[in-house]
């Protein structure tokens, strides 16, 4: 880290007057937002900072979650000082090694199934000392599938939609919609997967909350298992999918009388919701934000969307179109930067 970032000369100022002493601080990533992270080591203990610009990515959401997720019993950083002026939030250290990256097909369903038993928990987090959690209603699921015309067909596909398109993209959204308004709304971490996991002696580790909001009870569980950055065996998923609509059930999270089939329009509905976001989403970290690694994610959420939405008469159209001109475009394009940027 260069000495005339400006922010990084305050951070370690800042850092300094905490610790009495001077810090070696290390970055280590940065999120699909406008944060940073550091990891530091004092006295024998480790320490992550994440630097968040105020005026971009407010710090108050972060730590009201983790105040309230940690009262819950969940493992999360702890909040040990905050500097408001420049968003600055020092946070214990719960570890440095994703769950991604120790996944394999012998040992998924174990880490899973741990990750899907703290779904209970984080249902039960449905406000903060700021209020109530943000609803995650009709008017939020537009402004996220938005994202998907304006950035990844728009922007990044300069793609001119015709009137039966539009039409499609307006019917598929709509039965989109109305799946997420026909399930129970809990607590929702909405980015529960597998790099937002850590590895922890004690537990896994939660991390990246600061965007719950009170949502559909499939969300989280969905994110995890159909992750947009690695696809699982259908076998693999179908049992986890099952195990989670049990513990649901078994925690009054779904009605006794709801059963597997209306479950799985659920959860699959739901991820195709998430998928057409994210497509959107890793488009707009590309063009807005100059970040070049997610463009390698856009075809696995399309071929989710593909894949599932095929099994659903109101999504089916859609879904074909996805399949034979969508994604074969994105994959040209994709081809065609990665030969043009190398």
């Amino acid at each position: 880290m260069i000495l005339s970032d400006p922010r990084f000369v305050a951070l370690s100022n800042w850092l300094y007057q905490y610790f009495g002493d001077k810090v070696a601080i290390n970055l280590i990533c940065g999120d699909a937002s406008f944060r940073r992270y550091f990891r530091l080591h004092h006295q024998g203990i480790d320490y992550i900072v994440s630097d968040s610009p105020i005026d971009l990515v407010p710090i108050a959401p972060f730590l009201a979650m983790a105040k309230a997720y940690q009262h819950a019993g969940l493992l999360v950083p702890e909040v040990l000082a905050t500097c408001n002026d420049y968003g600055f939030v020092l946070q214990t250290d719960v570890g440095e090694l994703q769950l991604l990256s120790v996944l394999n097909k012998d040992n998924v369903t174990d880490y899973y199934k741990q990750a899907l038993n703290l779904l209970p928990v984080i249902a039960t987090v449905t406000e903060t000392d700021n209020g109530p959690l943000a609803d995650y209603d009709d008017t939020f699921v537009a402004r996220e599938l938005a994202i998907f015309v304006d950035w990844l067909l728009k922007e990044h596909l300069d793609y001119v939609l015709t009137d039966n398109e539009q039409q499609m993209i307006a019917t598929t959204f709509s039965a989109l919609t109305d799946n997420v308004l026909a399930q129970p709304k809990v607590g929702m971490h909405r980015d529960y997967h597998s790099r937002n996991l850590l590895i922890n002696d004690q537990a896994l580790a939660v991390i990246d909350f600061q965007d719950a909001v009170h949502g559909p009870v499939t969300y989280d569980a969905v994110s995890l298992l159909r992750d947009c950055y690695v696809r699982w065996p259908d076998d693999i998923v179908n049992h986890l999918m099952r195990y989670h609509y049990q513990l649901a059930i078994a925690h009054q999270l779904i009605d006794e009388n709801v059963d597997f089939a209306t479950y799985t329009k659920w959860f699959d509905l739901m991820g195709l919701q998430r998928h057409i976001k994210a497509a959107g989403i890793f488009a707009r970290l590309y063009h807005r934000d100059g970040k070049r690694g997610y463009l390698a994610d856009i075809p696995l959420t399309l071929q989710y969307v593909a894949d599932i939405g095929i099994k659903y008469p109101q999504i089916a159209d859609f879904s074909l179109w996805i399949h034979k001109v969508i994604l074969p475009l994105v994959n040209h394009k994709n081809t065609h930067k990665a030969v043009s940027e190398a």
